[in-house]
C-alpha cells in the first residue's frame, strides 16, 4: 500500500519510483471504491519546496480538483493541496496546543497557513486575542475564509513574519502564548519574535532535524535567546512527527524569562 494523506474528500498518495501511470490510475479507481467518501485522487508529484513550502500533485482519478474541505477538532477548513501547506497529521498537536491555552491569553501564530492553529485556539474560547500570521496571499485568503466558515474571531496578517513583527513591536503589541508553526526552514524567526514576549509568554516552537542533533537545536535556541537578551526555560520537548529515518518535527515549549 502507497502511503496517503486524506484531507476531507481528496486523497494524495505517494507512489515508489517506477510505478507505472496504469497502476496509479488502477489504485485510484480502487481506493474511491473502497472509501466512498473519496471522491478525488492526487500523485504527490514532488517534494515539498520553497519558503511557502507546498507541493505538487497530479491529478489520477474522481473529480477534477485540488480543493479539499477538510474537518478536525469541531472545526471545517477549506484549501488548496498544491497552494498551501498543510498537514492533517498535525490535528492531535492542534488540539493539544488549544487545551494549553488560558483564559484571557492573547495568542500568535507565526507562520500560520490556512489558519488551523489559530481557528482551533479560537474556537476553544479562552483566548481573549488571536493573531495570525502567514506570508503566502493564497494560504492567507484561505484562512480569511476559514475564520468566517468557523465563526470565530482572528485577526489574520498577511506578510514577511521579520517585516510584521516589528509593526507590532511599535505598536507595543505583545503576546501571552506564541505558536511558532515554522515550516522545515534554516531560519528560526525567533530573535524577532522574542521581541513581541513578555516575561512569562509560552513559546511552542517547531523545529527539524536528525534524533542525534535535538540537543544542539536546543542549545542554538538557548545562545539565539540570550544573543536577543532574553532567557528561555525550556519546559518539555516533543516528537511531533517524523519526516524521515530517525528525523523528526519537534516542538519544543519554552517560557520567557
Amino acid at each position: 500500500m502507497a502511503p496517503y494523506d486524506c484531507l476531507g474528500t481528496i486523497c494524495l498518495v505517494k507512489f515508489p519510483r517506477g510505478t507505472k501511470l496504469r497502476e496509479k490510475k488502477g489504485f485510484a479507481a480502487l481506493f474511491m471504491r473502497e472509501h466512498p467518501r473519496i471522491t478525488t485522487v492526487l500523485e504527490k508529484t514532488g517534494k515539498i519546496s520553497g519558503r511557502l513550502r507546498t507541493p505538487t500533485s497530479r491529478w489520477l482519478g474522481g473529480e477534477k480538483t485540488k480543493e479539499a474541505f477538510y474537518a478536525e477538532n469541531g472545526c471545517v477548513f477549506r484549501l488548496n493541496v498544491d497552494s498551501c501547506y498543510f498537514s492533517p497529521r498535525l490535528a492531535e498537536e492542534r488540539k493539544q496546543t488549544a487545551s494549553m491555552v488560558k483564559k484571557g491569553e492573547r495568542v500568535l501564530v507565526l507562520c500560520g497557513g490556512v489558519g488551523p492553529f489559530a481557528v482551533v485556539i479560537a474556537k476553544a474560547g479562552k483566548a481573549t486575542e488571536v493573531v495570525s500570521v502567514e506570508l503566502g496571499k493564497e494560504p492567507s485568503r484561505y484562512a480569511l475564509d476559514n475564520v468566517k466558515r468557523n465563526k470565530v474571531r482572528v485577526e489574520v496578517v498577511q506578510g514577511d513574519v521579520k517585516k510584521v513583527l516589528p509593526r507590532f513591536v511599535k505598536a507595543r503589541r505583545v503576546f501571552d502564548r506564541i505558536v511558532m508553526a515554522r515550516p522545515n526552514l534554516t531560519d528560526t524567526f525567533l530573535t524577532p519574535t522574542l521581541a513581541v514576549a513578555r516575561k512569562g509568554t509560552m513559546i511552542h516552537y517547531y523545529g527539524f532535524c536528525h534524533e542525534d542533533g535535538l540537543e544542539g537545536m536546543k542549545t542554538a535556541l538557548l545562545v539565539e535567546g540570550k544573543k536577543a537578551g532574553r532567557k528561555l526555560q525550556i519546559q518539555g520537548v516533543k516528537k511531533a512527527g517524523d519526516i524521515g529515518t530517525r528525523k523528526y518535527r519537534y516542538r519544543i515549549d519554552f517560557v520567557v524569562r
